[in-house]
Protein backbone atom coordinates (compact mmCIF):
# COMPACT_ATOMS: atom_id res chain seq x y z
CA UNK A 1 0.00 0.00 0.00
CA UNK A 2 1.43 3.29 -0.70
CA UNK A 3 1.12 6.45 0.94
CA UNK A 4 -1.63 7.79 -1.46
CA UNK A 5 -4.00 4.70 -0.71
CA UNK A 6 -3.72 4.71 3.06
CA UNK A 7 -5.67 8.31 2.92
CA UNK A 8 -8.70 6.47 1.58
CA UNK A 9 -9.25 4.96 4.93
CA UNK A 10 -8.98 7.53 7.04
CA UNK A 11 -11.64 9.53 8.10
CA UNK A 12 -12.94 11.34 6.08
CA UNK A 13 -11.48 8.99 3.58
CA UNK A 14 -9.56 11.25 0.37
CA UNK A 15 -9.62 10.10 -3.30
CA UNK A 16 -6.67 9.43 -4.64
CA UNK A 17 -6.80 8.23 -8.57
CA UNK A 18 -4.00 6.61 -10.47
CA UNK A 19 -2.90 6.62 -14.09
CA UNK A 20 -5.43 9.53 -14.96
CA UNK A 21 -5.10 11.03 -18.23
CA UNK A 22 -4.58 14.72 -18.21
CA UNK A 23 -5.95 16.13 -21.59
CA UNK A 24 -9.09 16.26 -20.18
CA UNK A 25 -8.04 18.62 -17.87
CA UNK A 26 -6.19 20.99 -19.48
CA UNK A 27 -7.78 23.58 -22.17
CA UNK A 28 -5.18 22.96 -24.62
CA UNK A 29 -7.00 19.03 -24.58
CA UNK A 30 -3.46 17.63 -24.74
CA UNK A 31 -0.88 16.10 -21.59
CA UNK A 32 0.06 12.20 -21.06
CA UNK A 33 -1.02 10.57 -17.74
CA UNK A 34 -0.31 11.65 -13.77
CA UNK A 35 0.97 9.14 -11.44
CA UNK A 36 -1.90 10.28 -9.18
CA UNK A 37 -4.64 12.66 -9.10
CA UNK A 38 -6.82 14.20 -6.39
CA UNK A 39 -9.41 16.62 -5.65
CA UNK A 40 -9.29 18.14 -2.47
CA UNK A 41 -12.91 19.54 -0.85
CA UNK A 42 -11.12 21.63 1.93
CA UNK A 43 -8.07 23.14 2.49
CA UNK A 44 -7.59 20.16 5.33
CA UNK A 45 -7.53 17.87 2.50
CA UNK A 46 -5.10 19.76 0.98
CA UNK A 47 -2.65 19.75 3.55
CA UNK A 48 -3.31 16.42 3.67
CA UNK A 49 -2.49 15.66 0.50
CA UNK A 50 0.54 18.01 0.40
CA UNK A 51 1.93 16.72 3.73
CA UNK A 52 1.75 12.77 2.45
CA UNK A 53 3.65 14.21 -1.01
CA UNK A 54 6.18 15.48 0.98
CA UNK A 55 7.19 12.90 3.12
CA UNK A 56 7.03 10.51 0.27
CA UNK A 57 9.27 12.95 -1.92
CA UNK A 58 6.66 12.78 -4.41
CA UNK A 59 6.49 16.04 -6.47
CA UNK A 60 3.66 18.02 -6.63
CA UNK A 61 1.36 19.80 -9.39
CA UNK A 62 -1.28 22.08 -8.65
CA UNK A 63 -3.75 22.89 -11.39
CA UNK A 64 -7.33 24.50 -11.54
CA UNK A 65 -8.90 24.76 -15.15
CA UNK A 66 -5.55 24.12 -16.73
CA UNK A 67 -5.77 27.24 -19.00
CA UNK A 68 -2.47 28.05 -18.77
CA UNK A 69 -0.91 24.95 -18.57
CA UNK A 70 0.95 22.13 -21.50
CA UNK A 71 1.66 18.93 -19.88
CA UNK A 72 4.01 17.03 -22.19
CA UNK A 73 3.13 13.80 -23.13
CA UNK A 74 4.87 11.58 -21.21
CA UNK A 75 2.53 12.80 -18.18
CA UNK A 76 3.58 13.57 -14.67
CA UNK A 77 5.61 11.77 -12.61
CA UNK A 78 3.99 12.84 -9.18
CA UNK A 79 1.05 14.24 -7.69
CA UNK A 80 -1.24 16.56 -9.96
CA UNK A 81 -3.95 18.62 -7.26
CA UNK A 82 -6.72 20.04 -8.96
CA UNK A 83 -8.45 22.77 -7.48
CA UNK A 84 -11.93 22.65 -8.83
CA UNK A 85 -15.59 23.21 -8.17
CA UNK A 86 -14.92 22.31 -4.31
CA UNK A 87 -12.70 24.79 -3.89
CA UNK A 88 -14.91 27.52 -5.81
CA UNK A 89 -16.75 29.83 -3.51
CA UNK A 90 -17.28 33.28 -3.86
CA UNK A 91 -18.66 35.30 -1.30
CA UNK A 92 -19.31 39.13 -0.49
CA UNK A 93 -17.03 41.10 2.04
CA UNK A 94 -17.18 44.63 2.88
CA UNK A 95 -14.85 46.00 0.51
CA UNK A 96 -15.43 43.71 -2.54
CA UNK A 97 -15.36 39.80 -3.02
CA UNK A 98 -13.67 37.28 -1.58
CA UNK A 99 -13.02 33.70 -3.43
CA UNK A 100 -11.52 30.54 -3.20
CA UNK A 101 -8.71 29.29 -5.45
CA UNK A 102 -10.89 27.06 -7.35
CA UNK A 103 -13.35 29.41 -8.24
CA UNK A 104 -13.17 30.38 -12.29
CA UNK A 105 -12.36 34.32 -13.16
CA UNK A 106 -15.53 34.55 -15.51
CA UNK A 107 -18.09 33.50 -12.49
CA UNK A 108 -15.90 35.89 -10.05
CA UNK A 109 -16.22 38.60 -12.83
CA UNK A 110 -20.22 38.00 -13.40
CA UNK A 111 -20.45 37.84 -9.28
CA UNK A 112 -19.11 41.42 -9.19
CA UNK A 113 -21.20 42.54 -11.97
CA UNK A 114 -24.49 41.10 -10.10
CA UNK A 115 -23.29 42.97 -7.41
CA UNK A 116 -22.75 46.48 -8.94
CA UNK A 117 -19.04 46.35 -8.02
CA UNK A 118 -16.35 47.41 -10.95
CA UNK A 119 -12.78 46.84 -11.61
CA UNK A 120 -13.19 42.92 -13.06
CA UNK A 121 -14.75 43.68 -16.17
CA UNK A 122 -11.64 42.97 -17.84
CA UNK A 123 -11.34 39.38 -16.51
CA UNK A 124 -14.90 38.28 -17.99
CA UNK A 125 -13.23 36.25 -20.59
CA UNK A 126 -10.33 34.82 -19.29
CA UNK A 127 -10.68 30.67 -18.56
CA UNK A 128 -8.85 30.49 -15.57
CA UNK A 129 -9.45 30.18 -11.89
CA UNK A 130 -8.63 32.87 -9.26
CA UNK A 131 -5.33 30.45 -8.00
CA UNK A 132 -3.96 30.67 -11.79
CA UNK A 133 -5.07 33.89 -12.01
CA UNK A 134 -2.83 35.51 -8.85
CA UNK A 135 -0.64 33.56 -9.26
CA UNK A 136 0.45 34.34 -12.60
CA UNK A 137 -1.33 37.91 -12.23
CA UNK A 138 -3.17 37.14 -15.27
CA UNK A 139 -4.77 40.08 -17.16
CA UNK A 140 -6.50 41.44 -20.29
CA UNK A 141 -6.96 45.03 -22.04
CA UNK A 142 -5.18 46.91 -19.99
CA UNK A 143 -6.44 45.10 -16.65
CA UNK A 144 -4.59 43.05 -14.00
CA UNK A 145 -5.85 41.02 -10.99
CA UNK A 146 -2.82 42.03 -9.02
CA UNK A 147 -4.39 46.01 -9.30
CA UNK A 148 -7.63 45.16 -7.15
CA UNK A 149 -6.04 42.67 -4.52
CA UNK A 150 -6.52 43.33 -1.24
CA UNK A 151 -4.83 40.28 -0.02
CA UNK A 152 -3.93 36.79 -1.06
CA UNK A 153 -4.27 33.43 1.11
CA UNK A 154 -1.63 31.19 1.06
CA UNK A 155 0.00 27.75 1.31
CA UNK A 156 4.11 28.08 2.72
CA UNK A 157 5.13 24.77 3.66
CA UNK A 158 1.76 23.82 5.49
CA UNK A 159 1.37 27.12 7.23
CA UNK A 160 -1.70 29.35 5.86
CA UNK A 161 -0.27 33.14 5.39
CA UNK A 162 -2.62 36.21 4.60
CA UNK A 163 -0.47 38.35 2.44
CA UNK A 164 -1.44 42.29 1.26
CA UNK A 165 -1.87 42.72 -2.32
CA UNK A 166 1.11 44.81 -1.48
CA UNK A 167 3.40 42.28 -0.37
CA UNK A 168 2.57 40.14 -3.71
CA UNK A 169 5.28 41.96 -5.50
CA UNK A 170 2.63 41.76 -9.00
CA UNK A 171 4.26 42.56 -12.36
CA UNK A 172 3.60 41.38 -15.04
CA UNK A 173 2.84 37.79 -15.29
CA UNK A 174 4.27 37.46 -12.19
CA UNK A 175 3.92 37.46 -8.22
CA UNK A 176 5.40 36.49 -5.35
CA UNK A 177 3.87 33.37 -5.08
CA UNK A 178 6.13 32.09 -8.45
CA UNK A 179 9.09 33.40 -6.19
CA UNK A 180 8.00 31.75 -2.68
CA UNK A 181 6.81 28.59 -4.21
CA UNK A 182 3.60 29.51 -2.56
CA UNK A 183 -0.03 27.45 -3.21
CA UNK A 184 -2.48 30.16 -3.88
CA UNK A 185 -5.83 29.20 -2.01
CA UNK A 186 -7.84 32.23 -2.12
CA UNK A 187 -7.81 36.14 -2.21
CA UNK A 188 -10.02 39.09 -1.37
CA UNK A 189 -10.67 41.42 -4.48
CA UNK A 190 -11.08 45.40 -3.38
CA UNK A 191 -13.90 46.78 -5.74
CA UNK A 192 -16.05 49.88 -5.94
CA UNK A 193 -19.39 50.55 -6.36
CA UNK A 194 -20.09 51.03 -9.88
CA UNK A 195 -23.07 51.74 -12.30
CA UNK A 196 -24.80 48.22 -13.14
CA UNK A 197 -25.30 49.15 -16.75
CA UNK A 198 -22.24 50.08 -17.52
CA UNK A 199 -20.50 47.41 -16.13
CA UNK A 200 -22.73 45.18 -18.04
CA UNK A 201 -21.78 47.05 -21.31
CA UNK A 202 -18.04 46.86 -20.86
CA UNK A 203 -18.11 43.28 -20.35
CA UNK A 204 -20.62 42.70 -23.30
CA UNK A 205 -17.69 45.33 -25.52
CA UNK A 206 -14.79 42.48 -23.98
CA UNK A 207 -16.67 39.73 -25.02
CA UNK A 208 -17.27 40.95 -28.50
CA UNK A 209 -14.20 41.85 -28.87
CA UNK A 210 -12.90 38.47 -27.70
CA UNK A 211 -15.22 36.60 -29.96
CA UNK A 212 -14.13 38.82 -32.89
CA UNK A 213 -10.40 38.62 -32.53
CA UNK A 214 -9.94 35.44 -30.99
CA UNK A 215 -10.09 31.63 -31.74
CA UNK A 216 -12.61 30.73 -29.30
CA UNK A 217 -13.93 27.63 -31.32
CA UNK A 218 -10.98 25.96 -30.76
CA UNK A 219 -8.87 24.32 -27.60
CA UNK A 220 -5.88 26.91 -26.88
CA UNK A 221 -4.20 28.00 -23.33
CA UNK A 222 -4.69 31.75 -24.59
CA UNK A 223 -1.95 34.07 -25.47
CA UNK A 224 0.84 30.77 -25.38
CA UNK A 225 3.87 33.88 -25.69
CA UNK A 226 4.40 36.75 -23.08
CA UNK A 227 4.23 39.75 -24.78
CA UNK A 228 8.18 41.17 -25.26
CA UNK A 229 8.88 44.25 -24.45
CA UNK A 230 7.86 47.21 -26.91
CA UNK A 231 6.24 44.67 -29.09
CA UNK A 232 3.17 42.45 -29.46
CA UNK A 233 3.54 38.63 -29.79
CA UNK A 234 0.87 38.13 -32.22
CA UNK A 235 2.19 40.83 -34.32
CA UNK A 236 5.71 39.39 -34.46
CA UNK A 237 4.38 35.95 -35.57
CA UNK A 238 2.09 37.41 -38.26
CA UNK A 239 5.22 39.53 -39.78
CA UNK A 240 7.14 36.32 -39.76
CA UNK A 241 4.41 34.73 -42.12
CA UNK A 242 3.41 32.19 -39.50
CA UNK A 243 -0.59 32.91 -39.51
CA UNK A 244 -1.86 29.16 -40.36
CA UNK A 245 1.71 27.35 -39.54
CA UNK A 246 0.84 23.89 -38.47
CA UNK A 247 2.79 20.93 -36.83
CA UNK A 248 1.13 17.85 -36.54
CA UNK A 249 -2.55 19.30 -34.68
CA UNK A 250 -0.79 22.63 -33.56
CA UNK A 251 -1.56 25.56 -35.94
CA UNK A 252 -0.68 29.28 -35.52
CA UNK A 253 -4.46 30.80 -35.15
CA UNK A 254 -5.01 32.05 -38.44
CA UNK A 255 -7.74 34.63 -36.15
CA UNK A 256 -5.10 35.72 -33.88
CA UNK A 257 -1.55 34.22 -34.06
CA UNK A 258 -0.45 34.90 -30.36
CA UNK A 259 -2.81 32.18 -30.26
CA UNK A 260 -1.36 28.37 -30.47
CA UNK A 261 -4.70 26.17 -31.33
CA UNK A 262 -5.40 22.33 -31.18
CA UNK A 263 -6.79 22.05 -34.84
CA UNK A 264 -7.71 18.56 -33.91
CA UNK A 265 -5.63 15.65 -32.58
CA UNK A 266 -2.65 17.42 -31.14
CA UNK A 267 -0.04 15.96 -29.22
CA UNK A 268 1.94 18.45 -26.56
CA UNK A 269 4.84 17.58 -28.60
CA UNK A 270 3.63 18.94 -31.81
CA UNK A 271 2.99 22.37 -29.42
CA UNK A 272 6.42 22.35 -28.42
CA UNK A 273 7.77 21.70 -32.10
CA UNK A 274 5.27 24.48 -33.13
CA UNK A 275 6.44 26.76 -30.45
CA UNK A 276 10.09 26.29 -31.08
CA UNK A 277 9.32 26.99 -35.15
CA UNK A 278 7.74 30.01 -33.88
CA UNK A 279 10.88 31.29 -31.59
CA UNK A 280 13.20 30.94 -34.54
CA UNK A 281 11.19 31.98 -37.14
CA UNK A 282 10.62 35.42 -35.25
CA UNK A 283 13.89 35.99 -33.62
CA UNK A 284 15.32 35.31 -37.33
CA UNK A 285 13.11 37.47 -38.86
CA UNK A 286 12.87 40.72 -35.96
CA UNK A 287 15.91 39.60 -33.71
CA UNK A 288 13.23 39.28 -30.71
CA UNK A 289 12.50 35.86 -28.50
CA UNK A 290 9.46 35.11 -27.46
CA UNK A 291 8.93 33.68 -24.66
CA UNK A 292 6.21 31.19 -23.74
CA UNK A 293 3.54 31.93 -20.79
CA UNK A 294 1.84 29.00 -20.91
CA UNK A 295 3.87 26.48 -18.13
CA UNK A 296 5.18 23.69 -19.28
CA UNK A 297 5.55 20.39 -17.18
CA UNK A 298 5.98 16.67 -16.81
CA UNK A 299 8.04 14.26 -18.79
CA UNK A 300 8.26 12.92 -22.74
CA UNK A 301 7.44 9.64 -23.30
Amino acid sequence: MNCFEKLSLREPAISVQQHIPLDKYTTLRVGGPADYFAEPSSEEELSVLLNAAKEAGVPVLLMGNGSNLLVRDGGFRGLVIRLGKAFSRIEPWERGLKAQAGALLSALACEAASESLTGLEFAQGIPGTVGGGVYMNAGAYGGELGKCIESVTVLDHGTVLEIPGSDMHFGYRHSRAMEEKWIVVGARFRLEKGDKEQIDAAMRDFAARRKEKQPLNYPSAGSFFKRPEGHFAGALIEKAGLKGKQVGGARVSEKHAGFLINAGGAAASDFLALMKLVQDTVRKESGVLLEPEVRIVGDDP
